[in-house]
């Protein structure tokens, strides 16, 4: 099996997700380097726990994931602490998060791709904005997302047809109005605040939430897909235990 610097995979990423795409407040990067040469990589949305063991008993020496596992600066370590797991396993962690969103093929570039959309333009840097297959009312894009991302859906519903889709994984409620003033009928995010829904609502705007994990998941198969062609010889594996930390009726 080949092996391959923690700083070797680093750089793979970023020829993906370059760091002047993220966000200023952001922290992407090689966020826990153990400095072992890498035979097997896990990807994850999440460093949690149950992912630090699975790599762990997996034999994988680096995760490289989505959501930042150091995000606030670190006062102290404890040994519950993630970053304190990984380093005791011995286990790096790259992490690329907004600038991952904003990369062509990242998260939201996927998402578009999932719907099917065209004529896909960036906006507002991370988000994208493209015509659906046909047009749809707030109801039939709802059952749509909920098929196609195999998630809850909660909804405001504006009562147009929605032609044009805005897409922001995660946390993007607020950008309800750069979406609208993007040209879309709608935006399908992961989190939408109770104030944005009524302002939303108001303006006759669709808004549609389909969770956080729901709408950024599929970008680790992603991150195992191009790292597996861009680091030949090196077994890249999806996380298993990685899941939505919440539970639905």
């Amino acid at each position: 099996m080949t092996t391959v610097t923690t700083k070797q995979v680093l750089a793979c990423m970023e020829q993906w997700a370059p760091m002047e795409l993220a966000e200023g407040w952001d922290n992407p990067g090689l966020l826990v380097d153990c400095d072992r040469p890498v035979r097997r990589i896990l990807t994850a949305l999440d460093i949690t726990g149950a992912v630090v063991q699975e790599a762990a008993e997996k034999g994988c020496e680096m995760i490289v994931c989505h959501h930042p596992v150091i995000f606030q600066p670190l006062k102290r370590l404890t040994a519950a602490s993630l970053p304190m797991k990984l380093a005791q396993a011995g286990i790096s962690a790259v992490c690329m998060h907004t600038n991952l969103d904003a990369a062509d093929g990242g998260v939201n570039d996927l998402l578009a791709a999932r719907f099917g959309l065209t004529e896909v333009e960036p906006f507002a840097v991370l988000g994208r904005v493209g015509t659906l297959p046909q047009p749809m009312d707030a109801v039939e894009l709802a059952e749509l997302v909920s098929d196609r991302l195999n998630t809850p859906v909660k909804w405001v519903d504006g009562g147009t047809a929605v032609r044009r889709l805005a897409l922001v994984g995660g946390a993007a409620g607020g950008m309800w109005t750069d979406a609208m003033a993007a040209g879309a009928d709608a935006l399908l995010t992961g989190e939408v605040s109770h104030h944005a829904a009524l302002d939303a609502a108001g303006e006759g705007f669709t808004l549609m939430a389909a969770g956080h994990f729901g709408t950024e998941w599929p970008v680790a198969e992603e991150i195992a897909r191009r790292l597996g062609e861009a680091v030949p010889g090196v077994e890249v594996l999806v996380s298993e235990t990685n899941r939505d930390p919440f539970d639905y009726l």
